[in-house]
């Protein structure tokens, strides 16, 4: 007999999953059980918000959703957390837990691991949160998932209760077929097309959304003669192009390009602060003519646009490209002097951050940042240009989770054996995930953890010097990373925070995971 935890561990490998990040629980044997035969491999975090971490930063990488496996009750609840950030980011993070007999919820009478409402919770931050109750609802509440991941993209939660996890499965219909994605329609294209064509200074603002339509983007930037703008998500999709502009749209020099251009094309961005008004200054110039492009209909009523299109980026843009006219103008030098004056822009502090990112590419080329929220990483956010596309990610974008870096990076990791890997993360940011040092060392993953120790969270102590306020709880004493490192059985190396030390410690050969710290002076 086969029963459901089994038949959904079954379920998942039907439908492509070949990694699940969990922590077992006495809920959630019943899942575990189906592993064994399943072909999926299984990674164990220290802790279930690393867990829905690794398989967010997974999913990034590999283009499939990451699948988590966390127990009910504190299991959950540690997981809300890193589904916040895949939401914020649209990342596909499906969480499977367990949840108490169906008879026992909601009545408060102090079973293990008992919350009042967990589904409830779950589904205020979930796109979708499902219960499983019976054989029934497991092959409808995977397709759902699976379908959900289909379209923009986020957390999904599904929970099986204690009494039903081992109850008989029978047999499971296959996986739902996915329709084929559909292009914009052709009305709109038309429109789209007319109104690109007829422009002489087109510019291209690219977001997440874009950045599995890489070469299509291209083509459509080489037709327009457009400086294609991109946000911290995009980056990596034009690197070293002539019409690059890897700088946020912060910058007064990038606004003011975006402001003289006759048509704008945004292609699969929300239009966050945290990528188009970091420093909270408004005044972002009138986009509200624009052609626009997303794959959700409900992001594309959040703002005014000429001609919405409502489709995948590759989609759409595979339609568009036919339709358009060969532009010649000065596309290259506008992104030039784009380039130029938001470099400029950068403090020198920030600059030398910048510099330090370059490092790093130049070091290992084609490799994965994977970011906490710390300095170099707000620097690279306003200005980096990365030479691999969906190959810069981080959390201090969107929901902003500190913790995030260790985790994602091995779940990237996971994803892209072969592939360096570098977590960018802060001495107060690794604070939050310590422990995942070890699950890379138990998983063999090529991660170099990269520690930017400015002794505390300098990034906070400098804005609230900056708004008058004392600097307060922002100096956290940092471990002292060289036997931290060797606990965690991983080389080792200290070096001050200069490009060429950086450059030379990161080209020294190794197998595994590994530390560098950067001492900031």
């Amino acid at each position: 007999m086969t029963s459901i935890g089994e038949a959904l561990v079954h379920g998942l490998k039907a439908r492509g999953v070949e990694v699940v990040f969990g922590i077992p629980g006495v809920h959630t044997i019943e899942l575990y059980r189906g592993l064994p035969n399943s072909g999926i491999r299984h990674v164990t975090p220290r802790h279930e918000g690393a867990a829905v971490f690794m398989a967010d930063g997974y999913a990034r990488v590999s283009g499939k959703p990451g699948v988590a496996f966390v127990i009910t009750g504190p299991g959950v609840t540690n997981a809300l957390t890193a589904m916040g950030q895949a939401r914020a980011d649209s990342v596909p993070v499906l969480v499977i837990s367990g949840v108490n007999e169906v008879a026992l919820q909601g009545l408060g009478l102090g079973h293990l691991h008992e919350l009042p409402d967990q589904l409830g919770m779950a589904a205020k931050v979930a796109l979708t949160a499902r219960e499983v109750r019976g054989a029934a609802d497991l092959a409808p509440a995977l397709d759902a998932a699976f379908a959900t991941f289909a379209g923009r993209g986020g957390p999904v939660h599904i929970q099986v209760p204690l009494d039903v996890m081992p109850a008989p499965a029978g047999t499971l219909s296959a996986p739902a077929v996915t329709p084929a994605p559909r292009p914009p329609a052709p009305e709109a294209l038309a429109a789209a097309a007319a109104r690109l064509n007829a422009a002489r200074r087109v510019v291209i603002l690219a977001g997440g959304g874009a950045k599995h339509a890489g070469p299509a983007l291209r083509a459509a930037a080489e037709a327009l003669d457009a400086p294609v703008v991109q946000t911290t998500n995009a980056r990596g999709l034009m690197h070293g192009h002539p019409l690059t502009v890897p700088a946020s749209p912060s910058f007064v020099a990038v606004r003011e390009m975006i402001g003289a251009a006759d048509a704008i094309l945004a292609v699969g961005t929300e239009f966050g602060p945290t990528d188009y008004d970091m420093y909270r200054r408004g005044g972002f110039p009138d986009t509200s003519a624009m052609i626009r492009i997303d794959i959700d209909a409900t992001q594309l009523g959040r703002h005014p646009a000429g001609v919405p299109l409502e489709a995948d980026a590759a989609t759409a843009l595979a339609a568009l490209v036919p339709l358009l006219g060969a532009h010649a103008g000065d596309g290259a030098a506008r992104a030039a002097a784009a380039r130029t004056a938001a470099r400029a822009e950068l403090p020198p502090a920030m600059l030398h951050q910048v510099e330090m990112l370059e490092a790093i590419r130049a070091a290992v080329p084609g490799c994965i940042i994977a970011g906490d929220s710390t300095q170099p990483v707000y620097a690279g956010n306003l200005y980096y240009d990365h030479d691999r596309p969906g190959g810069y990610f981080n959390a201090a974008t969107g929901f902003g989770s500190l913790g995030y870096g260790a985790p994602a990076a091995i779940g990237a990791a996971v994803a892209a054996p072969g592939v360096p890997v570098v977590c960018l993360t802060g001495d107060g940011g690794l604070q939050f995930s310590l422990a995942e040092l070890l699950t890379a060392v138990d998983a063999g993953v090529d991660v170099t953890f990269l520690v930017w120790n400015n002794a505390g969270f300098r990034e906070i102590a400098d804005s609230m010097a900056a708004a008058g306020t004392d600097v307060i709880g922002c100096d956290p004493t940092p471990p002292l990373f060289e036997p931290l490192a060797a606990a965690a059985r991983m080389p080792f190396i200290s070096i001050p925070d200069t490009p060429d030390a950086l450059t030379a410690s990161l080209r020294t050969r190794h197998s595994g995971p590994r530390m560098i710290e950067v001492r900031v002076a």
